[in-house]
């Protein structure tokens, strides 16, 4: 027994040290908002954050203590403190590289399109392919394809693709080339539009792009001139206020980029990667890649830093192009040029072929998504998730709908039931409003991105943007400013549209700070470690210019960030006043 007490009172001792020590903050930031996004939401003054964790939240007078002599104190001067934006849908390696070769100008017009390729004509030689990539005709004041004979006639001796996701316009030059003709048909998914008098090819190609044989001019990007770019984007998220991101189809080639900052200490976002997985071919040939992306090391032993949640795939096509898979007929259109008055838009997995890759990839412990625009993609995303969780339940692999836009009050009911989840892009209501009312009408959107219900029914939705191209919070394809998306997520305001769409989705201020922070924090398995400001996790915060909570909708679309820390760490901080961007 009196051993015992000696042991007891040697551990006592020898620990009281350190709890000196560790009551010792690195950093305190103090007399401000922190809005720490827990279950409460509650707001306090002060934080402290000790080797990379917070130590502590709570009033000024409770916080102050903690200082040493070592430690960094920050007045906040009132400003508000919120946990670091998580965008649950990025590109980085393809959108850090995509004006590596030369500047790619806005495009909002069908003019700027076909003065962009006369100067890529002008540029390249004769023969050499054109490629003009992700210009949505929905975001353009025409709304709609430039025609195959104005391809034709902006570069007359060039092949040309104007691709956007999934689908493509093609200039005679190219049809040729690809051997898409009268005569041509389709096997297998995609569908290829043609004039309703002739038959023949139109240009327009739904769900085809694998049938042309051009591709864009190769870039003559060093390894080390991709990670610099990497780099540059990366630094671009933290003075967004980004501290994760989830790069949602990540390629070998990027995962070797990631760890190669991470190695070389230069990684200032956390990622976490949804593989990209193929599915065509043999079935046993797909499933056996889920088996090896399970065992991947940065899957089995990733950390909260670099680590690979589960695979992505494709399911239907897009509404920004005219292919997203819909339960009723997209109707005629003369925006996405469609003559069929039967065509549903283009689903790539049929469902009994997406359940046993579900499955697998269930069992195996991986989450699952799939990019599902349309209402018709999501609800057989949806039936597949629950006929596969009678057998293996699913809850616990978080699964997921990419972009799932189009939606059912039955399909928001099975996810909040089932436990799934969604990654959801505001910008895109925000770009796109107008032309998909002009499309399917105010009252068959009723149902487009319902953030409210969503969030009513416990069906956690995350907020991204589904960045593809350029540097630029702005200016990029699509935009991944969280400030724009959240105005946008409140007010369900979108450019060139008058008054709001279906203002009874949108959200709370207090919803639209979650929406960036603590669901995708859930999303992306990284609810322990980030995405609210709590004891004990890592001290992910943003310092931001204004009260998002209080500021009017066009003051928090404008909202700037003044510093960011990763855990702990700054790796932005503001110089000058603000700016807006070009």
């Amino acid at each position: 027994m009196f051993s015992r007490c000696i042991c007891l009172l040697s551990v006592v001792l020898l620990a009281a040290p350190l709890c000196g020590q560790q009551r010792t903050a690195d950093l305190i930031l103090h007399h401000g908002k922190v809005v720490t996004v827990d279950r409460g939401f509650s707001i306090a003054e002060a934080i402290a954050v000790k080797d990379g964790k917070i130590l502590r939240v709570g009033k000024d007078q409770d916080i102050l203590p903690l200082r040493g002599e070592s430690t960094e104190v920050v007045d906040l001067e009132g400003r508000m403190v919120l946990p670091g934006f998580i965008d649950s849908h990025t590109h980085p390696s393809g959108a850090s590289m995509h004006e590596f070769d030369h500047p790619v100008p806005e495009m909002e017009t069908i003019a700027d399109v076909l003065a962009y390729i006369r100067t890529r004509a002008e540029a390249l030689e004769e023969g050499q392919w054109i490629w003009v990539q992700q210009v949505f005709i929905t975001r353009l004041r025409e709304q709609r394809y430039p025609t195959r004979d104005e391809l034709d006639e902006a570069a007359p001796n060039n092949p040309v693709a104007f691709r956007t996701g999934p689908d493509a316009a093609l200039n005679s030059q190219a049809l040729k080339l690809c051997g898409i003709d009268k005569n041509f048909q389709v096997v297998g998914s995609g569908h290829i539009e043609r004039d309703a008098q002739t038959g023949e090819p139109n240009g327009i190609l739904r769900g085809c792009t694998r049938y042309i044989k051009g591709s864009p001019p190769s870039t003559s990007a060093t390894e080390q001139d991709r990670l610099e770019r990497l780099e540059k984007l990366f630094a671009d998220y933290n003075a967004s206020g980004l501290t994760t991101i989830a790069d949602r189809n990540a390629d070998e080639g990027s995962i070797r980029r990631y760890q190669a900052l991470r190695n070389d200490d230069r990684l200032t976002v956390r990622v976490a990667m949804s593989h990209a997985l193929a599915t065509d071919g043999k079935l046993e040939t797909v499933l056996e890649k889920i088996r090896a992306i399970a065992r991947h090391p940065l899957h089995k032993n990733g950390d909260a830093m670099l680590r690979i949640v589960g695979v992505k795939t494709f399911l239907d096509g897009g509404m920004l192009t005219g292919s997203a898979y819909m339960r009723d007929p997209w109707g005629v259109s003369q925006i996405y040029s469609i003559t069929d008055p039967r065509y549903q838009g283009v689903l790539f997995i049929p469902k009994e072929r997406l359940l046993p890759i579900v499955q697998t990839t269930v069992q195996e412990g991986l989450q699952f998504t799939a990019h599902s625009v349309g209402d018709g993609a999501v609800q057989t995303l949806v039936d597949v998730y629950e006929e596969v969780n009678r057998q293996t339940p699913i809850a616990a692999t978080r699964p997921c709908i990419t972009h799932c836009n189009f939606m059912t009050p039955e399909a928001i009911d099975t996810m909040g039931r089932l436990g799934i989840g969604a990654d959801i892009q505001p910008a895109w209501l925000y770009l796109d409003a107008r032309t998909l009312e002009a499309q399917f009408g105010y009252d068959r959107l009723r149902w487009f991105q319902p953030l409210a219900t969503m969030f009513k029914q416990g069906a956690i939705a995350g907020g991204g943007s589904d960045h593809m191209q350029k540097i630029g919070s702005l200016r990029s394809i699509n935009p991944y400013n969280p400030f724009l998306a959240m105005a946008t997520a409140t007010t369900r305001q979108a450019k060139w549209y008058e008054g709001q769409l279906h203002p009874e989705e949108a959200l709370t201020r207090e919803q639209a700070i979650r929406f960036y922070t603590a669901n995708n924090a859930w999303l992306l398995f990284l609810d322990e470690q980030v995405g609210t400001l709590e004891t004990g996790k890592l001290a992910d915060m943003i310092v931001v210019d204004r009260d998002l909570l209080t500021c009017s909708a066009e003051e928090l679309k404008g909202a700037q960030v003044l510093n960011t820390y990763l855990a702990g760490r700054q790796v932005y901080q503001r110089s000058g006043p603000s700016q807006p961007e070009n």
